[in-house]
C-alpha cells in the first residue's frame, strides 16, 4: 500500500485557512504590480496601507475643510437617501477644497445634479438651495471668504409635488408603436429616468427592425405643475434598413487590424442588427488582448447603401506573470507561478506557462505535490466564434484517495454556438501511473475523446441572480496499456431567481449527476472515477472523503449525484449572508443507488468585490460517518456554484 498523508488537516482552523487564502492573493497581486523605489501607499479591497496622513490632500492648493448636511422637507427617507447619494459635497466631505472658490464652485455644481435627481425622482417643481456658513450660494460674492474651516455647508431641498405621466405621443416613423409598451402610460412615475430609457428602447425597437440610423429628432417634455403631470412627444426618424459596410479599426497597437476586423464578425452585406454589435463587442472583449472595445456605428450610409463600423480598441499589456504561496500548519508551504503572452504572433495567441510545489515542510516529506503545465490557444482558426486550444501537463499528487504521476497532451476546438450555447470537442493522451486501494505502480496510457456541451444564460457569471447553466460532458475512453473501454458521462446544472425586485435575496439551486459505463471499479483509473465532497462539492465533509471506502481508504465510485441549495441575501453592497445545504452520494455501480446520501448544512458570508465575491463557508457534516470531519472551513473567489 501507498503511503498516505496525515490527516490532521480536517481538523485545520478557520484562521489558518483564511490566511492562506489572503497570502496567496498578496502575493499575487505584489507579483502583478511594479513596485515603486520607495514604499508607497497601496489599496486592497477598499483598505489603504502605508498611507501618511493627509498624502492624498497634498496636490491641493489652499486646503479648505467643510461639512454637509442634507435637509429634505416632508421627511421621505427614499429622497433623503437619493439627494445624498447624489451629492459631491456629501461624497466627498473628508477630502478638502481648493479654498473658498474651490467651495463655491464645487457647490454650485452639486446644484444641478442634485435637480437632476429630483427630476429623476418625478419631483419637477422641487427646489434646492445650498448655504455656505448660512448665507445661499446665490446671494454669496464670487470672491467670498469663509475663513479657515471647517466651513458648514446645508442642502436644503423642498421636494414638491411628484409628478404622473400625462398625455404621452409617439410620432413620426414612431407612431405605430404604443407608448404602453415601452413603460409610459398616463398615470404612471414621470421620472426623467424612466422617460429617457423609453426613449432609448424606441430607437431600439427600430434599429432591431435592421435600421442603424434610427435617432428621435424632436423631443418635449412639459410638466404642469397645476395637473402634477407630464405630458411627452417623441419624433422617431427610422431612417432606412441598411446591411454593414466595412469594418475599420482603430487603437491596434500590436494586433492585427485585419484579423481584428474579421474576429468581429459583422460579414459586409448581412442585415444590420444591434445584437450583432454586441456580440462583435464581446468577442473581441473576450480575446483577452484589448483593455477597451468600442463598436459604433458610422452616422451616415456608404455608396453601396450600407454602414460602415468602427472598432477602436486600446491594448493589454503582451505580457503578465504572477506568483502566489499558500502556508498550513499541516500540508506546509505550496509555491505557485506563471508566465504568460497575450498575444504571440498577431493574431491574439496566448501563451501560458504555469507550475506549482506544494508540501514544502509537512510532517511527510514523500508527499510533495507538483505540477506543470503549457498551455496554447488561437482564436478564429475556423470562423470568428471557434478557438483551437492544445496543452501539455505533468502532475505528481497526493490526495487522500490514490499517489499519480501523470503527463498529459490534448487538443481540441471550442465554438461559440450563440450567445448562450457553445460545444468543445478535443483529443487526450494520458499516460499515468497510480497506486490506490486496488493496485501499486499500476500503469495506464488513455486515449480519449471529451465532448462537452453548454448553455448559459446567467446575468453574471461570478455572481448571477437570474438565470439557468447547464453542462453535458461525454468522454469515451481507451487504455492502450490494459484493453479497457469506458465512457464517462456528466451533466451538471444550475438556476438561479432573484425573490425582490433589487436582486439582493436570490435563491440558487444545482444539481449534478454523472456515470462511467463498460468497465468496473477497479479497471478505471483512480483519478477518472467520481468522489463528492469538500468546498466544491458537499460542504461539511472532506475532500474525496464521500463515498466507498477499502481497508478505510476513499476508492471513488462509477457514478455520483450532487445537490445544493442555497439563499444568497446581500446585507449591503459590501457583505452577504448564505445558509445553505448540500447531499452527495457516490456509488460502485453505475447508477447512483443513493444507498449512503451525505447531507452537510451551514452558512457563509461574502465580501463584495470587482472581480467578484470572496467567499468563505462553514459547514458541519448531518450524517456523518467515522472517517467524516466534525465541520469544514473553504474560502476562495466567486460564489459556490
Amino acid at each position: 500500500m501507498m503511503k498516505r498523508r496525515p490527516q490532521s488537516w480536517r481538523g485545520e482552523t478557520a484562521t489558518v485557512r483564511i490566511a492562506r487564502v489572503v497570502l496567496s492573493g498578496l502575493l499575487c497581486a505584489t507579483a502583478l504590480v511594479a513596485l515603486p523605489p520607495r514604499a508607497a501607499a497601496f489599496q486592497i479591497f477598499g483598505y489603504k496601507f502605508f498611507e501618511k496622513e493627509n498624502e492624498e490632500d497634498a496636490d491641493i492648493a489652499d486646503p479648505l475643510h467643510y461639512t454637509a448636511t442634507v435637509e429634505v422637507a416632508g421627511g421621505d427617507a427614499d429622497l433623503q437617501k437619493k439627494i445624498s447619494d447624489a451629492s459631491s459635497l456629501v461624497a466627498d466631505e473628508e477630502r478638502p477644497v481648493s479654498g473658498s472658490l474651490g467651495l463655491l464652485t464645487k457647490a454650485r455644481g452639486d446644484r444641478e445634479r442634485l435637480v437632476a435627481a429630483l427630476y429623476e425622482a418625478a419631483r419637477y417643481d422641487g427646489v434646492v438651495d445650498i448655504l455656505i456658513a448660512g448665507k445661499s450660494i446665490d446671494m454669496l460674492p464670487p470672491d467670498a471668504e469663509f475663513g479657515a474651516g471647517p466651513v458648514p455647508v446645508m442642502i436644503s431641498v423642498e421636494p414638491g409635488q411628484r409628478f404622473v405621466l400625462g398625455d404621452v405621443q409617439l410620432k413620426g416613423d414612431a407612431a405605430g408603436l404604443s407608448p404602453t409598451e415601452f413603460g409610459l402610460t398616463a398615470g404612471n412615475d414621470a421620472g426623467s429616468t424612466k422617460i429617457l430609457k423609453a426613449e432609448s428602447d424606441v430607437v431600439k425597437r427600430l434599429k432591431a427592425e435592421g435600421r442603424p440610423l434610427a435617432k428621435v429628432t424632436s423631443r418635449e417634455v412639459i410638466a404642469d405643475h397645476k395637473t402634477g403631470t407630464v405630458d411627452v412627444s417623441l419624433v422617431v426618424a427610422a431612417g432606412p434598413q441598411a446591411g454593414y459596410g466595412p469594418t475599420t479599426v482603430g487603437g491596434t497597437e500590436t494586433m492585427d487590424n485585419d484579423f481584428t476586423a474579421y474576429m468581429a464578425g459583422l460579414e459586409p452585406g448581412k442585415p444590420y442588427s444591434p445584437e450583432d454589435l454586441d456580440a462583435a463587442r464581446e468577442r473581441l472583449t473576450g480575446l483577452g488582448v484589448f483593455n477597451s472595445v468600442a463598436v459604433v456605428e458610422a452616422d451616415a450610409l456608404d455608396a453601396n447603401g450600407n454602414i460602415p463600423i468602427n472598432v477602436t480598441v486600446t491594448e493589454r499589456k503582451l505580457r503578465y506573470y504572477g506568483v502566489g504561496a499558500t502556508v498550513s500548519n499541516t500540508e506546509g508551504l505550496g509555491l505557485e507561478g506563471y508566465w504568460g503572452h497575450r498575444n504571440l504572433f498577431g493574431h491574439a495567441e496566448k501563451l501560458r506557462i504555469e507550475g506549482s510545489i506544494s508540501g514544502i515542510g509537512s510532517n511527510d516529506f514523500t508527499a510533495l505535490n507538483y505540477n506543470a503545465g503549457i498551455m496554447f490557444e488561437k482564436p478564429g482558426v475556423i470562423g470568428p466564434a471557434s478557438k483551437f486550444f492544445a496543452s501539455l501537463k505533468t502532475v505528481l499528487e497526493h490526495p487522500d484517495a490514490y499517489d499519480r504521476f501523470s503527463v498529459e497532451g490534448s487538443a481540441g476546438l471550442a465554438y461559440q454556438l450563440s450567445k448562450t450555447q457553445s460545444v468543445s470537442a478535443e483529443l487526450n493522451v494520458e499516460y499515468s501511473k497510480i497506486t490506490d486501494a486496488f493496485v501499486t505502480n499500476q500503469k495506464y496510457l488513455i486515449v480519449s475523446t471529451p465532448l462537452q456541451y453548454a448553455f448559459d444564460n446567467r446575468d453574471n457569471k461570478l455572481n448571477p441572480s437570474k438565470g439557468f447553466r447547464a453542462v453535458g460532458y461525454v468522454e469515451p475512453a481507451y487504455d492502450l496499456l490494459n484493453s479497457v473501454a469506458f465512457v464517462k458521462l456528466k451533466g451538471d446544472a444550475s438556476a438561479y431567481q432573484a425573490l425582490d425586485s433589487s436582486g439582493r435575496i436570490v435563491i440558487a439551486g444545482r444539481a449534478l449527476i454523472g456515470s462511467i459505463v463498460g468497465a468496473s471499479v477497479e479497471q478505471v483509473p483512480a483519478d477518472r472515477r467520481f468522489y463528492a465532497g469538500g468546498g466544491g462539492s458537499v460542504r461539511g465533509y472532506a475532500y474525496q472523503g464521500i463515498g466507498p471506502r477499502k481497508d478505510g481508504e476513499p476508492t471513488g465510485g462509477l457514478s455520483v449525484a450532487e445537490g445544493s441549495v442555497e439563499l444568497r441575501y446581500a446585507i449591503n453592497d459590501t457583505f452577504g449572508i448564505v445558509p445553505f445545504v448540500d447531499a452527495g452520494t457516490v456509488s460502485e455501480e453505475s447508477f447512483p443507488d443513493f444507498a449512503d446520501v451525505k447531507v452537510g448544512a451551514g452558512v457563509g458570508i461574502r465580501y463584495m468585490t470587482p472581480f467578484g465575491p470572496l467567499r468563505v463557508d462553514a459547514a458541519v457534516p448531518l450524517n456523518p460517518g467515522p472517517h467524516d470531519p466534525s465541520f469544514g472551513i473553504y474560502a476562495g473567489i466567486g460564489q459556490s456554484f
